[in-house]
């Protein structure tokens, strides 16, 4: 084992708090997984890493390994070349569509309705996440790296919950988009939903159930969460705001467009690549111990800096989708591997 892994085996599990200290455990991580091709080294900059590095408690080499598997999926599953055309057809109901506002800090919005679910194909339905995680990332301003989930559960019902598409959702939102949730609001959810909730919040991170809230339009108290993140005046009448304006497809299509024209390739160089000039969260907000203080939890929800350290997505909430359809057996297709070459460069386990 290398000096790197060995000093941080030692105290990968404490949470610096000095900037200097976490961007060593930074560069450490930088190291260990060596040189990279321009292909995959955009994904690798000080605030990656430093996303990987929150998720798993600034544990070096357990970030390293889980950087490292997203590296490898990222090369074979090619998320950056997914386009709109490509998977135009499971938007046509609405079911994801980033919205054309921010909250109030500036966070990209990704609206979802699980009621609209339009394909039974497990694996196009992953692909459409996928996408829309990448495009509500290349739309977040560059001071912040956070989105907020909007979730409405009109018109709801059993036959909507997939086991089956919550783990595979699981899986590339866990592993792959770490420290990309600020908050995910579940608007209206019928009252089994609460019972279905409260058995997987067990296999949840506490910090994650925390940023998951429940809001109900006929609870004042639970709707001073959305006064507080959202411009009502721009916020859709079904969550409580003002704008009228319902989802259009041939006007969607058209923003995702021109959206994927902004996409780094080779073909296109000219498109600006994955955001690597921000500056890592070394906040020391962030590196607070968990605490049930209502207060607290509260200036969370408001805050991007107020996130908590550690980010496992609640997955089971997006999907609640018909379940059948294929095996999204690309999305796994780097697991077990334990070599794997990169345009001359190995990555071992």
């Amino acid at each position: 084992m290398s000096t790197i892994l060995k000093k941080s085996a030692s105290n990968g599990h404490e949470k610096p708090s000095k900037p200097e200290e976490q961007q060593e455990k930074v560069n450490e991580v930088r190291k260990y997984i060596g040189p990279l091709p321009d292909k995959l080294s955009e994904y690798c900059s000080d605030a990656s890493i430093s996303r990987y590095l929150r998720a798993r408690n600034w544990n070096v080499k357990k970030a390293t390994k889980m950087l490292k598997e997203t590296l490898k999926w990222r090369l074979e599953y090619k998320p950056e070349e997914i386009r709109w055309e490509e998977i135009a057809h499971e938007a046509e109901t609405g079911k994801i569509y980033r919205s054309n506002y921010v909250d109030k800090y500036g966070r990209t919005v990704l609206v979802m309705r699980p009621s609209c679910q339009n394909t039974k194909s497990t694996k196009g339905q992953i692909r459409y996440l996928v996408y829309c995680m990448e495009n509500a990332i290349l739309n977040l301003p560059a001071d912040q790296e956070q989105m907020v989930w909007l979730i409405d559960f009109q018109g709801f019902n059993l036959s909507h919950i997939s086991v089956k598409v919550t783990r595979e959702t699981a899986h590339v939102l866990q592993d792959h988009y770490p420290e990309r949730l600020g908050v995910a609001i579940l608007y209206n959810p019928p009252k089994f939903f609460e019972s279905f909730y409260t058995v997987v919040k067990p296999f949840l991170e506490p910090k994650t159930y925390r940023k998951v809230k429940f809001v109900y339009s006929d609870d004042l108290n639970t709707k001073k969460i959305m006064e507080d993140l959202f411009d009502t005046d721009k916020l859709e009448s079904v969550f409580g705001g003002n704008n009228q304006v319902a989802f259009n497809i041939h006007n969607y299509a058209e923003r995702m467009r021109e959206d994927d024209k902004k996409i780094w390739t080779p073909e296109n160089p000219a498109a600006a690549p994955e955001q690597t000039s921000i500056t890592p969260c070394f906040n020391p907000v962030n590196l607070e111990s968990d605490s049930d203080d209502s207060s607290k939890e509260h200036a969370d929800i408001l805050s991007p800096q107020g996130v908590d350290s550690e980010e496992c997505f609640p997955d089971d909430i997006l999907a609640v989708t018909n379940e059948s359809g294929s095996s999204s057996g690309d999305v796994h297709s780097g697991e077990g591997i334990t070599n794997l070459k990169l345009e001359g460069t190995v990555i071992q386990q």
